[in-house]
């Protein structure tokens, strides 16, 4: 008898724990379907959204034909500013460290005057959060309209607001009229970038005894070409994705799915033209539409954190979860590789960066201390030690410029990284340390650590941290 012993992971490719997650613990994974199970290519799809979007606005006689998608000018986890019409970068306090309005990014002066009394409060309805890939052609979309609604005022709207739900409106109409998901139907292979390692996971996590779930917002003739297209070309002999779930529930109306208790409907037909009514528990083997977390928690006999969703929503998918049910969460963000993968290469220079910034601490104690004493009497003596050290600071100075400028870049050619905002974590990131007990790039990277992992969280460092270590390290006198 033989067995395959996985590799472990590339860094890149890790599962990060928030919180510490047995998984041996966890008798049933649920996981969305786009942008999860399903990964799309983004310039694709959200191409796609873009173009479709765009032909709503322009039957409408909006000024749109000259419009055009650039995805790497945004990334998620930004924050639209719907009184001021600006796309954000905030940090997790909330207070904003990049800022851009219509097509151009403010200065440093302009965002420092508009933003020095503003916090970025996400239950203000000023504010609305950049969650998930889909909000790529909503951001390329609105920002252009603002620098044409800035020159030549578009009729019926008021605001900034009126252009972000007039494009919220028009990305809906796009995908209720099915047009946009027909063509990624229709061409499977421009859209959707495979991943044969899933369904390996998936079966891991079977032979492991874990009941799967299958919980989309997509309906089910989308869901079932979909599903099929990806992932029945990599199960075993006589085998479909079918056999992977022990339930599917497509149209979950999500995070309502989380949060309420709509009722749930079986899928009689394959064209989901027929739904009846469903009562009792949940059967292995049958497709349903609507209904809620707590029926499934009754059918499975599971409840509190014995559950683990995973999803690419910070909010549909782990906020909700984690708020109602307490269910564990883990948040897909594949964004998260390229950004893994550049704070490698610039790994040696962040050594040298955080070297210099602790000397710059140094001085700057030093020259306080040195004001202090020129001004209390040091005279002459202090006041010339003083301009030594500020020389030596300046100096200091221009070595970390660079640097700083470098680590900043990284990520984002516009936004920079991710899951940061200067020395700070970025709002982004607090969102999800607060609401996904883990976070990882892509499902099959839980096969690395196989449904038996017990994933630990690191100790998180707080600011006084820094000062025991560097006791510890200095040799006693």
């Amino acid at each position: 008898m033989t067995f395959e012993l996985i590799e472990p992971a590339p860094p890149e490719r890790g599962v990060f724990a928030n919180r510490t997650l047995n998984l041996r613990a966890v008798q049933a994974v649920g996981y969305d379907m786009d942008y999860t199970l399903i990964h799309y290519r983004v310039n694709e799809w959200e191409g796609a959204a873009f173009e479709y979007a765009r032909g709503v606005l322009s039957r409408k006689g909006w000024p749109v034909d000259d419009l055009v998608f650039d995805p790497d000018h945004f990334t998620i986890g930004l924050t639209f500013d719907l009184q001021l019409g600006n796309l954000l970068k905030a940090t997790r306090f909330g207070y904003v460290v990049r800022a851009q309005h219509g097509n151009e990014m403010l200065s440093f002066e302009q965002q420092r005057l508009t933003y020095a009394e503003t916090v970025v409060e996400l239950s203000e309805p000023r504010f609305e959060f950049m969650n998930t890939m889909f909000e790529l052609s909503r951001a390329a979309l609105w920002t252009q309209l603002i620098e044409l609604h800035d020159q030549h005022p578009i009729a019926n709207i008021r605001s900034y607001a009126d252009l972000y739900w007039a494009v919220n409106d028009a990305l809906t109409e796009a995908h209720l009229e099915g047009a946009l998901k027909n063509d990624i139907v229709a061409d499977p292979e421009r859209f959707v970038d495979l991943d044969p390692d899933i369904v390996p996971t998936l079966l891991d996590q079977r032979a492991a005894g874990k009941r799967l779930l299958l919980i989309t917002n997509s309906d089910w003739s989308y869901t079932r070409q979909m599903m099929e297209y990806c992932f029945d070309r990599f199960c075993p002999p006589g085998h479909s994705w079918r056999d992977l779930f022990d339930v599917v529930i497509v149209s979950a109306a999500k995070p309502r799915f989380f949060a309420e208790t709509n009722p749930i409907y079986r899928v009689v037909d394959e064209d989901e033209t027929l739904l009846t009514t469903h009562y009792g528990p949940l059967e292995p083997g049958h497709v349903y539409f609507g209904g809620n977390a707590r029926m499934v928690e009754e059918s499975l006999g599971i409840s509190g954190g014995q559950p683990l969703y995973v999803g690419d929503h910070l909010f549909g998918d782990v906020h909700v979860t984690k708020d109602v049910l307490r269910w564990r969460t883990a948040l897909i963000v594949r964004e998260l590789e390229p950004e893994v993968v550049d704070a490698m290469g610039f790994a040696e220079d962040q050594i040298s960066l955080e070297a210099l910034m602790r000397e710059k601490a140094d001085l700057d104690r030093l020259q306080a201390r040195l004001r202090l004493a020129r001004d209390t009497g040091g005279g002459k003596e202090a006041a010339d030690e003083l301009s030594r050290i500020t020389a030596r600071a300046l100096h200091l100075d221009e070595q970390i410029a660079p640097l700083a400028r470098s680590a900043a870049d990284l990520g984002n050619p516009v936004w920079g990284p991710l899951m940061r905002a200067g020395n700070d974590k970025s709002l982004f990131a607090r969102q999800v340390e607060r609401y996904a007990d883990v976070y990882t790039s892509r499902v099959s990277n839980l096969r690395y650590e196989t449904p038996f992992a017990y994933l630990r969280a690191a100790r998180g460092s707080l600011p006084h941290d820094a000062a025991s270590v560097e006791h510890a390290a200095t040799p006693s006198r």
